[in-house]
């Protein structure tokens, strides 16, 4: 990341201060990956912002068919999702689900033929957000140990379900500005860079 050139891509809508807090995030990375992503300045919204972190959310793991509640982020856009922006379709809410890192390590050690270097090697890597698939959350105190986010596994559901009075209880985090960037960024990577080596020529007649 050439930090000169992000300046191109600041948000224009931050205030000095909050841009400047940004800036010097974004230089410091990644040693910095901590409690700076996360916000208290939301916890009371109603509103379900992008990279919000919910309880209670609808997961699927197929092909098993059960669906249970679990927590997990929010990849739709916070606009797209506000029910203040009437559309003539019904929208899906989407959402990745979150796990926890510790638990995740223990499943490699256990079921992996990795040895433990390569698979403290690999939650050193996630640690640093070099694993393209994988969003990795720092521990967040009183309310998210530390945790991880696979990308690849996506679900939704109706996004009229979740009653906007108990997303204030149901949020464990907001992202920061910080925080926030870092998310756009690492979707940014996992679904859309350009990277198949595939030469996609019009129709051949």
């Amino acid at each position: 990341m050439n930090i000169d050139d992000i300046k191109i891509y600041l948000p224009k809508f931050l205030s000095a201060d909050s841009e400047r807090e940004l800036f010097n995030g974004l230089k410091d990375f990644p040693e910095n990956i901590d409690e700076r992503l996360y916000t208290t300045y939301l916890i009371d919204s109603e509103i379900i912002y992008q990279g919000d972190g919910l309880n209670n959310l609808l997961v699927i793991n197929l092909p098993q068919s059960d669906i249970k509640a679990a927590p997990g982020i929010i990849l739709s856009n916070t606009c797209d999702i506000d029910l203040q922006n009437h559309r003539n379709f019904t929208s899906q809410i989407v959402y990745a689900p979150i796990f926890n890192l510790e638990k995740y390590k223990e499943a490699l050690l256990t079921n992996s033929k990795k040895t433990e270097q390569q698979i403290d090697d690999h939650i050193k890597a996630i640690k640093k957000q070099e694993i393209t698939q994988i969003f990795y959350l720092p521990r967040f105190q009183g309310k998210l140990d530390e945790s991880i986010v696979f990308l690849d596994r996506v679900n939704n559901m109706p996004n009229n379900l979740i009653d906007r009075e108990k997303v204030p209880n149901d949020r464990i985090f907001s992202l920061s500005d910080y925080g926030a960037y870092l998310f756009l960024l690492k979707l940014s990577v996992h679904f859309t860079r350009i990277q198949d080596n595939v030469e996609r020529k019009g129709i051949i007649k």
